[in-house]
């Protein structure tokens, strides 16, 4: 009877264990994204060769690697239970080449913009320069210039350089600052203006930086017939008419104006990352508490509106592939409506590689395509990866993917499942976040995490109703009242939360700068994640206590009979010869 159990038993935990493997962390791409953030770095801040020869040595290396596959002995089969094992050595130099190829990739993306760069005629400090430009980012308000004056940034593409008689035709990105009348230009518009050009810092996405001393004029000729014009003028006309998004955006911004209060300038930060009308105070308490990132399009929007996209889509009976392609319709309609701007598109990839992970319950597959998508992003946008935006992005993700379904599947019985998940989502983002977070602004904020567990409720609310309001401007706006009504309760609460944290006392401590704050918060949320776990399992801190408590002393009786035995064998040798002989 016994051995039956036993055979059963066994039989039972195999089948167990084909069920439920064992979950395993794919690490086969992280060479391409550690490949991919490095050739990106040299290249920011290397010559033009330099580059060139990072990337020509990669795409050697790869291209070795690939016509030497062949020749790489792989494993044999082997007799018993490791007849089945892959040929290890050669997927890893199938994943090397990989990798070498995407930072072949990334560095001669970067060699491009240096060589644009390079190549750009940058008039001198009293030289002046007219330019043809292409908006491309809407504009955004700067620190008020001297005298008290407006500024603005905005993102173009600079089609016509006229500078010291002659016309050059870059066809580069560049960074525009102008003061009035430069608020108005939106996506998509071409126009003219005067002013200076000044070569972009190393790293910079951007290949230069115009400083604008007149106002933006309408142009959609050349620059040698500036009086052809395509009535695409700054303050409307074909392009404002033509941009459907930008004009819902604004109509947007001005029905928000109507709610009143905090909800009026956060309910559209929190839904189209527009922060120009909030509160000065506001702001400051979202920053104390750590909540500043709901403010802007983030990886959570994303998230929540992939999640909502997918729940309705399988509400609908779709199959899982139908339901994908739904929501990514829908990721691909959101990120239009507010704008396809560097960090809308990294956000809404990383909300994408959350909720993959978050939901699959393997952290393997989420991992892979967390690191693919760092390698596609830098290989396509080399920029970012000196971007803290992007570093904190991939961070929480990794932190999402790696600590939120465990630390979930560890909480105590008594907590229920969405409570957990609201605790587990913020603190791994945060346990990984920390340390860089710290590193760019030296302050610890103590209820960072209590703010987040207690907005959550009401973010969800925030940016499914206030996202579904935008559209429904344009069919009835009673009903977009209605959603952005709704809306703007929950917006209030946030805003409240924020306020009432924000004015407790020791809100926010300073901490240690440089590296050693950043290690000192490594080990603080390492520490802390321990005590998270001792304090919801008391019974197994009871039962590893006791354990350690066993083990020491099993070792001090050990090492007391190790003493003993060294004493004896000391006694006898130390004895006089006299004694032996009388012993004898």
């Amino acid at each position: 009877m016994s051995g039956g159990r036993t055979a059963s038993g066994s039989a039972f935990e195999e089948v167990r264990a084909d069920d439920d493997p064992a979950p395993r962390l794919d690490l086969r791409l992280v060479p391409a994204a550690l490949l991919a953030w490095i050739a990106a770095l040299a290249g920011s801040h290397l010559p033009p060769a330099g580059t060139a020869a990072v990337a020509v040595l990669l795409a050697v290396t790869a291209v070795v690697l690939v016509a030497g596959r062949r020749w790489w002995p792989g494993v044999r089969p082997w007799k018993g239970r490791r007849r089945n094992r892959k040929p290890v050595r050669r997927s890893m130099a199938a994943g090397l080449a990989l990798a070498c190829l995407l930072g072949a990739a990334t560095a001669a993306h970067t060699l491009t913009a240096a060589t644009a760069r390079s190549n750009l005629p940058v008039p001198g400090d009293d030289g002046g320069a007219l330019v043809l430009l292409l908006v491309t980012r809407e504009a955004a308000e700067a620190r008020t210039g001297a005298g008290g004056a407006e500024r603005w940034i905005l993102g173009a593409e600079l089609l016509e350089l006229a500078v010291d008689g002659s016309l050059h035709r870059p066809a580069t990105r560049i960074l525009v600052v102008g003061g009035d009348g430069w608020s108005e230009p939106q996506p998509g518009q071409r126009i003219r203006a005067g002013g200076k050009l000044t070569q972009a810092r190393p790293g910079q996405a951007e290949a230069a930086v115009f400083t604008a001393g007149t106002r933006p004029l309408p142009a959609g000729g050349s620059l040698r017939r500036p009086d052809v014009t395509d009535g695409s003028a700054p303050g409307g006309g074909a392009g404002t008419s033509g941009d459907w998004a930008a004009t819902m955006r604004e109509r947007y911004r001005d029905a928000a104006t109507g709610l009143g209060g905090d909800p009026a300038g956060l309910l559209p930060g929190m839904v189209i990352g527009d922060t120009d009308g909030m509160d000065e105070g506001l702001v400051a308490a979202m920053r104390d508490t750590g909540t500043v990132h709901l403010t802007a399009v983030s990886g959570a929007n994303c998230s929540l509106i992939l999640g909502l996209l997918i729940v309705l889509a399988r509400s609908c009976r779709l199959g899982r592939p139908a339901a994908a392609v739904v929501a990514l319709c829908g990721l691909a309609a959101f990120v239009w409506l507010v704008g396809p701007e560097p960090s809308v598109l990294r956000a809404a990839v990383m909300g994408a590689i959350g909720l993959l992970g978050l939901s699959s319950g393997r952290p393997g597959r989420g991992l892979g395509f967390l690191w693919l998508a760092v390698a596609v992003l830098l290989a396509c946008e080399p920029p970012l990866a000196g971007s803290p935006g992007f570093l904190l992005s991939v961070l929480a993700t990794l932190g999402i993917i790696l600590l939120a379904r465990p630390l979930m599947e560890r909480a105590p019985a008594w907590l229920p499942r969405p409570v957990a998940a609201a605790l587990a989502v913020p603190l791994s983002a945060q346990v990984f976040c920390a340390p860089v977070i710290v590193g760019l602004q030296p302050q610890f904020t103590v209820f960072s995490l209590l703010a987040n567990v207690a907005m959550a409720p009401f973010v969800a609310p925030v940016t499914v109703l206030g996202t579904l309001a935008v559209p429904a401007l344009a069919v009835h706006e009673g009903a977009a009242t209605v959603l952005m009504g709704a809306a703007a309760v929950c917006a209030g609460a946030i805003a409240g939360i924020a306020r009432a944290l924000a004015g407790l006392p020791q809100a926010v401590l300073p901490w240690p700068e440089g590296a050693w704050g950043m290690v000192t918060m490594a080990a603080c949320s390492t520490g802390n994640l321990a005590v998270l776990w001792l304090v919801i399992h008391p019974d197994r801190c009871m039962r590893f206590a006791l354990n350690c408590h066993g083990f020491v002393v099993e070792r001090i009786e050990d090492f007391e009979a190790w003493l003993e035995r060294r004493r004896r064998v000391f006694r006898r040798r130390m004895r006089p010869p006299r004694t032996k002989r009388l012993l004898r």
